[in-house]
């Protein structure tokens, strides 16, 4: 069977799902996901509409494939309660550091139980839906199939979830900006965006022979004539290690794998470490 979601945050969309959804519809669902029996989806803030190809059935007089119209419109929350729930997370430097680094934290969902609130759907009256075909249930299979997708889609951008909810991913950003690590942190990415790759033409600096002066006294030619450099000082550092890696997420576009880049990149980094300092 298909496995619709990778990440944590998409298989809790979908557990929540399964909690508020008859088992039957569902499985239906996850058979018109995997049929690709949906055509056609779009994901609008909070409005999801889609276009999904229902079933041939002479026995109630279907004898073309139809196309049925399915809205599902998941309940945002209010300009109030995202105030409240912004203020909570600037003030966490484990979720301004994430957010900030495409990545969803593990504990999103405590952030939102401070306040009362959550991210994730919990019941039926977090979604509105409805669909053109003639099923009398809500949500119909056809529903179910859609819910699967998004949820797919979730892998693929974790903050579609916020605006599910109402809240745009920039104006989080720039809410979270605005805090003491935020803005090191956007400082940083936006200096590390502003490098371009240098080409480089070999792996090491190729040695030139230079013929000394005949007539140059034998002092300047040990000791020199210019000054030395002035002492090297090493690098600032970066308020988050690794950030050219974590920057990506933890399921960037090019990465197909089952796990986490970040953390197969993390434990890549552990091993290299150790196997160093064995070395030295």
């Amino acid at each position: 069977m298909t496995q619709f979601s990778r990440t944590w945050w998409g298989q809790r969309f979908i557990q929540a799902l399964e909690q508020i959804t008859d088992p039957g519809r569902l499985s239906r669902g996850r058979s018109y996901a995997n049929g690709q029996k949906v055509i056609h989806f779009e994901i609008n803030g909070s409005s999801i509409t889609a276009l999904v190809r229902g079933s041939v059935n002479p026995y109630f007089g279907v004898y073309t494939e139809p196309l049925y119209t399915t809205e599902i419109e998941m309940q945002p929350l209010s300009k109030d309660q995202w105030s409240a729930a912004i203020v909570y997370i600037a003030s966490k430097a484990s979720f301004v550091s994430k957010l900030l680094m495409n990545e969803m934290p593990d504990n999103i969902e405590a952030a939102f139980s401070q306040l009362k609130l959550h991210l994730l759907p919990q019941s039926r009256s977090d979604f509105k839906t409805a669909c053109s075909c003639p099923d009398w249930g809500n949500p119909c299979k056809h529903i179910a199939g859609v819910y699967y997708l998004v949820a797919a889609e979730l892998d693929r951008d974790p903050f579609l979830l916020f605006e599910l909810r109402g809240l745009n991913r920039q104006t989080l950003r720039e809410e979270l900006a605005k805090s003491p690590l935020g803005m090191a942190l956007v400082a940083e990415l936006d200096a590390q965006g502003s490098q371009a790759p240098q080409q480089s033409v070999s792996y090491y600096t190729r040695a030139e022979t230079v013929s000394p002066d005949p007539d140059i006294p034998l002092k300047d030619f040990w000791l020199g004539s210019k000054r030395l450099p002035e002492p090297i000082h090493p690098p600032r550092q970066a308020p988050v290690s690794a950030i050219l890696v974590k920057k990506q997420g933890n399921f960037p576009p090019f990465w197909n794998k089952g796990g986490s880049f970040i953390g197969v990149m993390e434990e890549f980094y552990e091993r290299v470490k150790t196997k160093m300092s064995d070395v030295l």
